[in-house]
C-alpha cells in the first residue's frame, strides 16, 4: 500500500514537470514544488480514505461482535447448564470451589471455569460480568440469577429452573426457580445469545468488506486521475511535438530558399544566369 502511494505520487510529479516543459518551462525549478503538493495530496486522499473506510458505523459493529463474545471460547448456555449438572449433589462448603464442597460462587466460578471462562470469585464481582437481562422471563440457560441483595447466586437452566448452591447442611440442586422478578437484585447474561452474535459477527464482516470496497475506490481513483493527467500530458506533447516539427520544416525552407536566393546572386553575379 505505502509503495503504490510512491509510486501515485512520483507519477503526478513527473506529469507536472512534463506539462512545465510544454508550457514554456525548464521543467526543474517546478519539480520540487509539484513533488511536495502532489504528497500532500496523497497523503491527504489517503487520509480521508482511510478515516472514510474505518468510520464509526465499521468499529461499532466489530466492538459489538467482539465484546459479546470475548472470553466464551464458543460455550454455550446449554454447556454451561451441563457443565454445573455434572456438579449435583455435592455439600454446600462456605469457600468451597471444588468437587469436594462448594458454595454459591464458587459454583458459578468453576462451571464457567470449566468452559475455559474466567469470572471473579465472588458474587460482588459476577453480578457485574456480561449485559444485563431485563426480567427472568427473558433469562436464557446459563444466565447468572443475583438475588438476596447481592448475597447469592445461581445459574438458570431454562424451563424455569436453577442450578445452586444453597447454604449450609444442603448439596448443589437443581430447582424449580422460586423467586420472582421483585427478589431479583440482577440477571446477567456472560454467555451472548447465539442471533446477537452471530448478527454482529455479520456486521463486524460486512463493515470490514465495506472498508476494503472504500480504499480500493479510493485507489482506483488516484490511478484514474494520473490516467487522466498523462494522457492530456501526452496530448499536450504530441501537439508541441506536432508544431516543433512544423517549425523546424518552416526553418528548413527558409533555409533553403536563402540558399537558392544566394546561388541565384553568385551565378548572376558571374554572368552566368541572366
Amino acid at each position: 500500500m505505502v509503495h503504490a502511494l510512491g509510486r501515485v505520487g512520483e507519477i503526478q510529479a513527473r506529469l507536472v514537470q512534463l506539462n512545465d516543459l510544454v508550457a514554456g518551462g525548464t521543467g526543474v525549478t517546478s519539480t520540487t514544488a509539484a513533488t511536495a503538493a502532489t504528497d500532500t495530496t496523497t497523503a491527504t486522499t489517503f487520509a480521508d480514505a482511510l478515516a472514510a473506510a474505518t468510520g464509526t458505523a465499521a468499529t461499532t459493529a466489530a466492538d459489538a461482535a467482539v465484546g459479546a463474545a470475548v472470553g466464551t471460547g464458543g460455550a454455550t448456555g446449554s454447556d454451561i447448564v451441563t457443565a454445573a449438572e455434572k456438579y449435583l449433589g455435592v455439600p454446600y462448603v462456605f469457600g468451597g470451589e471444588d468437587s469436594s464442597g462448594m458454595d454459591c460462587s464458587g459454583l458459578v466460578q468453576t462451571v464457567y471455569a470449566d468452559m475455559g471462562i474466567d469470572v471473579p470469585r465472588l458474587v460482588s464481582g459476577q453480578m457485574t460480568i456480561g449485559t444485563e437481562v431485563a426480567s427472568l422471563a427473558d433469562a436464557k440457560p446459563g444466565d447468572l440469577i443475583v438475588t438476596g441483595g447481592g448475597e447469592h447466586i445461581l445459574i438458570y437452566a431454562g424451563n424455569n429452573q436453577v442450578i445452586h448452591a444453597p447454604y449450609e447442611g444442603r448439596t448443589v440442586c437443581k430447582v424449580d426457580a422460586y423467586m420472582d422478578d421483585s427478589e431479583i437484585d440482577t440477571i446477567r447474561r456472560v454467555i451472548p445469545d447465539t442471533a446477537t452474535a452471530s448478527t454482529a459477527s455479520t456486521a463486524a464482516a460486512t463493515a470490514s468488506t465495506g472498508s476494503t470496497d472504500l480504499l480500493s475506490a479510493a485507489f482506483a481513483s488516484l490511478f484514474n486521475t494520473s490516467s487522466s493527467n498523462s494522457a492530456l500530458s501526452s496530448s499536450a506533447l504530441s501537439t508541441s511535438a506536432l508544431s516543433t516539427s512544423a517549425l523546424s520544416s518552416s526553418a528548413l525552407s527558409s533555409s533553403a530558399l536563402s540558399s537558392s536566393a544566394l546561388s541565384t546572386s553568385a551565378l548572376t553575379a558571374s554572368g552566368l544566369y541572366s
